[in-house]
């Protein structure tokens, strides 16, 4: 090889090297760094009941109020990972209701219970569905969903585990379009989102759960 294509070569490994992400944690494992929560009933950084802490270097989610917490930042094209597994408890109105939690992405506009997103619905033995909140659209099997308040699109595999065995869940946001993944099964998948860039929130509804992992790869 002469010295031009080896110069040319380690200038294409340095680009690639220099432009390569990692993925990297949301959540330190240590606290709450970098989210806020918001609590249906108390309002935003008011979560005096703990309904999110860290305990063991996992993030706990009681469930016991409706709420979220939310990155500061906003993201847009990404492949995010979480790993989850179910706790023990139930609450009302839910107590007799499978569990059911959630990843909000894309999150945009005021803080409420529930904000305009995409959601990844995090479900007992249903993990996978679409929830387009607050009017968001996209294409699914061809057809624009409607802009309605709450658009449920049924994922097309199921791939969780037992409850109590940890899962993974990837989302991965690229110019609109949105995957959902399950233990390594690609389970809902949309085109063309009417909403491409937000906050990410993890939600807290009626079911006790924890996550040991949340990483983030910039796309």
């Amino acid at each position: 090889m002469n010295s031009k294509c080896i110069l040319l070569s380690f200038l294409l490994l340095s680009f690639m090297g220099a432009n390569a992400q990692n993925f990297k944690p949301l959540f330190n494992g240590k606290d709450l760094s970098g989210w806020y929560s918001f609590i249906k009933s108390k309002g935003k950084d008011n979560d005096v009941d703990k309904v999110f802490s860290v305990q063991d270097g996992m993030l706990y989610i009681t469930g016991k109020e409706f709420g979220y917490i939310a990155t500061e930042k906003t993201y847009s094209d990404f492949h995010l990972v979480v790993e989850f597994k179910w706790g023990n408890n139930k609450w009302p109105p839910r107590e007799k209701a499978v569990r059911d939690n959630g990843i909000l992405y894309h999150t945009v506009g005021n803080d409420k219970v529930w904000p305009r997103a995409v959601e990844c619905q995090i479900q007992e033995k249903d993990c996978g569905d679409f929830w387009l909140i607050d009017s968001v659209t996209a294409i699914i099997d061809g057809v624009r969903s409607p802009a309605t308040k709450n658009t449920h699109i049924v994922k097309k595999k199921d791939a969780e585990k037992p409850t109590g065995e940890w899962n993974r869940i990837e989302v991965i946001s690229l110019k609109g379009k949105c995957t959902h993944i399950v233990n390594g099964v690609i389970v809902n998948e949309a085109e063309d989102a009417s909403v491409r860039s937000g906050k990410i929130a993890i939600q807290s509804e009626g079911a006790d759960i924890y996550y040991r992992k949340i990483e983030l790869k910039v796309l």
